[in-house]
């Protein structure tokens, strides 16, 4: 992907907010983004930083990661990037793992060069001071598949008939 920033987008209080929330932007990532409100979870930290990245705000996102989170800060001035960002589908959100961290898995949609893509990824965060901050990326790409385990001839049957595995679906 391209290091360049998004072009400046201009949302309403009224439009519909990019995170996906359903919310109004006025009501949703608006004020945690301008620094009028905090984020209240990790989610909402995340939902917001998505939308810094749709229009194009990387002031906001260079002050929401920990500077051991080892992202640059975000290099780019004022020129075009071709990446335009489509859509945010949060998967899971684990709060506090552990106290004052939370992790958020979650795949975003995005447009380059008239091509789709899926960022997928899972990152954790950390409220520090009352803010929650981006503080690593824990996985990127979907979280890997994990089998059911398998059943034996004697177990009770998976299908809950009440008969042993093998006298009912394993026969």
């Amino acid at each position: 992907m391209s290091s360049t920033p998004p072009e400046s987008t201009a949302l309403l209080p009224t439009s519909p907010c990019p995170c996906g929330s359903g919310r109004n932007f006025g009501a949703c990532c608006a004020p945690i983004i301008a620094g009028t409100a905090a984020a209240p979870d990790a989610e909402a930290l995340m939902r917001s930083r998505y939308t810094a990245h749709v229009v194009g705000d990387t002031q906001y996102l260079d002050r929401t990661y920990l500077p051991t989170s080892k992202l640059p800060p975000t290099p780019y001035e004022g020129t075009p990037r071709p990446i335009k960002w489509v859509k945010l589908e949060i998967h899971h959100h684990e709060a506090n793992v552990r106290p004052g961290v939370s992790h958020v898995d979650f795949s975003a949609h995005f447009t380059e060069d008239g091509k789709s893509g899926i960022m997928h990824e899972k990152s954790e965060f950390e409220l520090i001071d009352g803010a929650w901050l981006f503080s690593r990326v824990l996985r990127e790409g979907p979280a890997p598949i994990v089998s059911a385990p398998k059943v034996g001839r004697n177990d009770p049957c998976p299908c809950g008939s009440g008969k042993k595995y093998k006298k009912c679906c394993g026969a």
